[in-house]
């Protein structure tokens, strides 16, 4: 994978956890005003993850990477993204996109004992074009 240089997100915490991977789907968006993205067409989109917390886990991990992978990837790579319930209310734009991927990382984030958090998700759907989505808040429940 190419380094790329991503947005920094201002935070306090001890730890910083950053994951790259990519995912092969295919989307549209069902609006005439989407243009030609109204017809189904497929992306090679990257993704960065920035996890942070204050505490490491019993193996000395503030999360495995490769759970963070399973997560994104084993549940998106592969697949027409308006196929999934995920997206059953919005289209998958590269914004929905960012933000589902929040909501999937956090949701697993929640399970961890050492609490982690997911404060920034990058996704790159082309080489001129991407998105970063960041929570306003991390409620705790």
């Amino acid at each position: 994978m190419i380094q790329q240089i991503y947005p920094a997100p201002i935070h306090s915490y001890r730890y910083e956890l950053n994951k790259d991977m990519h995912v092969a789907a295919a989307h549209y968006i069902d609006d005439e005003r989407a243009g030609r993205c109204q017809r189904v067409h497929g992306h090679t989109y990257f993704i960065n993850l920035t996890i942070v917390g204050d505490a490491l886990d019993e193996t000395g991990f503030l999360v495995n990477f490769s759970k963070l992978k399973q997560a994104v990837h084993g549940r998106f790579d592969h697949r027409l993204l308006n196929e999934d319930t995920l997206f059953e209310t919005a289209p998958p734009s590269t914004e929905k996109m960012a933000e589902t991927i929040y909501k999937v990382v956090q949701e697993q984030l929640d399970t961890c004992p050492n609490r982690p958090l997911c404060i920034q998700v990058y996704v790159r759907e082309t080489p001129t074009s991407y998105v970063v989505y960041r929570p306003k808040e991390h409620a705790r429940g």
